[in-house]
Order: C-alpha cells, then structure tokens, then sequence
C-alpha cells in the first residue's frame, strides 16, 4: 500500500504531556509521595560516602595505601593513595574496586565519584576533583596522578596536614545497571530507532535525523507515489514506510522491508 499522509495527519514525535484527571484525590497524591520516596531510596542505595583520617602520615614508608573498604551500590570500594606520588611530586588519588580480584569475568559498573583532600584549617581550600568512569578488569582503578604537591601537603601552616594527619574522603554514585535487551526505548523515550543491518550505522543516523525535520518529513509524505511502485525500486516509497514506521512502530525498524 502506498503511505500517503496528509498535514493533518503528520503528529509531532515523542510522549505527550500529561494530562491533569479532574477529580483527582488525596489518596492519589499519597501514591506519588510514596513513589517519590521509593526513588528516593533507591538513589540512596545507589550512593555512597567514606571518609578515611589517616593518622602518622608523614611516618608512613608504604609506596600507595588502601582505605578501609566502603559500600555503594552494593559495591565494595576503598580508596588508593601514592604518599610520595605516582611517579610525580604530587600527593595521588584514586578510587579502587576493592575486590576486583573475586569478581567474575567479564565484570563492570560505572560510577561517577569525587575525592577530596581536606584542608583542616579552611575547609574552603579544600581540593575537590571528580571523575566518571567505567570500571573493569582492565581499569578497576580510576582517579588523579595530581592532587596536592608534595610540598604543600608537608607545609604545616597549609592546614592539608594537622597533628600529623590527612583527611581524605571520597563519594561514589554507581549507575543502574540497564538491561539492554529488554529495554523498551517506546515506552521509555517515545522514539524507536533503525536496525543495524551491518555498517549502516552511519545512513541510519542520517534517516532518524531527517524523520525529525518537520518540513523534511513533510516533504518525503508529499512525494508522488503510486500502488503499482516496488518498494525496493522506488526510493520515495521506501523513504515514506520508513519515516512512517519511526513514528508509528513500537519496536526498532528494518530496512530491509
């Protein structure tokens, strides 16, 4: 059949803006406090916050140190610091997975943390650096070569270091861990996309962009087409059930239909 449409007919793409229910009661309002709390909760679970004081600093002799392990995310974690520096003169920091060496194959998470190293004194001097990163075998460690020099942390009157202590802290939030197979971008965006039929990433990045031109789109419906068409022949045709099927179909679209 030949898809024809008119202006009328042509709807913009995306969910539709919610619609207030007249009527609505307090028991409904309850339900969205309730499930707002329940985000909540999880966002919580999914964050985590540690503080390691360490105590004879300028005593240790040790070339890097681990925290004690801390959870987020139901992950184990611990900070990884280099006392002299990472091969520089600089104070390094890093965020460690604490128990790489247990986990199965093939592991990863992806986290978005921030380390700080305190200054005691003032605590607007703190210095603050924060990463995002995908943790795995190859990189379960993750953070700054450069964070303090060395010369500033040992410089009493600096206040990094009091009575002989450092204070560093660090706060991990994990990202959900999505399930991509069963990810449904319709209902989770309101768009679908094309298949990749092998290497044709970059003609389907280009077709979903001009679907979302209005006048283009417009353009490719108002094309001159008849029943009689082959839609492997006729590009207009082709281009129409393809456009057609970005906006109306509830599951990723072939090309090779």
């Amino acid at each position: 059949m030949t898809v024809i449409q008119h202006d009328a007919d042509i709807v913009e793409f995306g969910p539709q803006p919610p619609v207030a229910t007249v009527g609505q009661t307090a028991g409904d309002e309850m339900e969205v406090d309730k499930a707002d709390a329940a985000d909540a909760d999880a966002d919580d679970a999914l964050t985590g916050e540690f503080t390691w004081v360490i105590e004879g600093f300028s005593k240790n002799k040790q070339a890097k140190l681990y925290s004690p392990v801390f959870q987020s995310g139901q992950y184990n974690w611990r900070i990884l610091l280099f006392p002299g520096g990472n091969n520089v003169q600089q104070l390094s920091v890093y965020l460690d997975v604490a128990d790489s060496a247990t986990l199965p194959q093939g592991w990863t998470r992806h986290a978005h943390f921030t380390l700080t190293v305190h200054n005691q004194k003032e605590p607007s001097r703190n210095v603050i650096k924060d990463a995002d990163h995908q943790f795995n075998v190859r990189a379960c460690d993750w953070g700054f070569r450069e964070f303090v020099t060395l010369a500033e942390l040992k410089d009493t009157s600096s206040g990094f270091m009091v009575d002989d202590k450092l204070m560093v802290s660090a706060k991990v939030r994990v990202e959900p861990q999505v399930n991509w197979w069963s990810w449904d971008s319709k209902k989770e965006t309101g768009f679908v996309g094309l298949k990749n039929q092998g290497a044709t990433c970059y003609m389907n990045s280009l077709l979903q962009s001009l679907t979302h031109i209005p006048y283009f789109r417009k353009a490719v419906y108002h094309m001159p087409t008849t029943d009689t068409e082959d839609p492997e022949a006729s590009i207009p045709l082709a281009l129409q059930r393809i456009f057609y099927k970005l906006q109306y179909a509830d599951s990723s679209v072939s090309t090779k239909q």
